[in-house]
């Protein structure tokens, strides 16, 4: 009885540092090559791009001048002089504001819409791949049926159901954004899942949900790093695009999409209404472009450009 009582409480302590090497043996290097990025000088212009608009976006009530939906009757369609520097717009309301307000809208919306569509996203692969059988065939059929339409066909659909907003459209976005992540996490979840270490943590006791979380998660997390950011960009596109088609943000609401609109009508007059937004609009998805790219070199040498 000594004896059982002793060896007992072994078992658990064995088969816990077991997985615990076999966890530590395998756990991914690819974050290691995350240094290639700091020698990318086209991803390192990209971070430089989304980092200064971050901080424009967080630090927005400090750097304009002027609050953004405050109305000048007296300077409307100003050009540019010291009170303000890029002007005014049909209504008086100082452009450099509304532009500095505007990153912290947008960014924010690609944000929030990126980070719901991630975790749909690699929630839906990882379940689809890991269990597979039945639920891998229903959820896989659900993608099949999204991939069939446009997603911002779709997306267009569902706003125009719930009625325009921002909001809206993030609901929409992340209801039809998530299906190109759902296949490429399910397709890295099954070869993750045919490799032995994988096996030997399931003899050795390991659950589903450490199995998930401690195995698979963090093989799949590097390549969902290079889509979300390649694809943060056609993101705020497409966020700003349903903006400009009366859709997203409602006006007095500074957000660029909705600048490019309320612009549209003195494009020949005054061109600089949406020259300022579309310029913008265009360096972060730039930014995003270049970081995505280096990210990929980094995290998949395969895929270097040549």
């Amino acid at each position: 009885m000594a004896h059982s009582s002793t060896s007992a409480p072994l078992a658990p302590t064995r088969r816990a540092r077991a997985e615990t090497r076999l966890g530590a043996a395998w756990r991914p290097k690819r974050f290691a090559s995350l240094r290639g990025v700091a020698q990318d000088r086209s991803a390192l212009a990209g971070l430089g791009i989304l980092l200064a608009v971050t901080v424009i976006a967080l630090f927005a009530g400090v750097i304009a001048p002027y609050d953004p939906t405050e109305l000048d009757p007296t300077a409307n369609l100003a050009g540019p002089s010291a009170d303000h520097w890029l002007g005014t717009d049909n209504l008086g309301r100082d452009l450099f504001s509304r532009l500095i307000f505007g990153a912290r809208w947008t960014l924010g919306a690609a944000g929030l819409a990126a980070a719901g569509i991630v975790l749909l996203g690699v929630t839906v692969g990882i379940v689809a791949g890991y269990f597979g059988g039945l639920v891998d065939d229903l959820l896989m059929r659900l993608v099949d049926v999204l991939l069939a339409f446009p997603s911002i066909i779709l997306a267009l659909a569902i706003v125009g159901m719930l009625g325009p907003s921002l909001p809206n459209v993030l609901i929409g976005m992340v209801a039809v954004w998530w299906v190109d992540y759902a296949r490429v996490v399910r397709g890295l979840t099954l070869k993750v899942v045919q490799n032995d270490y994988v096996l030997s943590a399931h003899c050795c006791g390991c659950g589903s949900w450490r199995m998930i979380t401690r195995h698979i998660l963090p093989n799949v997390i590097p390549s969902v790093i290079v889509l979300a950011t390649l694809e943060l960009g056609s993101l705020m596109l497409a966020i700003s695009g349903l903006s400009f088609l009366g859709l997203g943000a409602q006006p007095p609401t500074p957000e660029w999409g909705t600048m490019l609109s309320d612009g549209r009508l003195f494009f020949l007059s005054e061109p600089q209404l949406m020259m300022y937004p579309g310029i913008a609009i265009t360096l972060v998805v730039l930014g995003c472009n270049l970081l995505g790219d280096g990210l990929r070199d980094a995290l998949d040498p395969r895929q270097r450009k040549r």
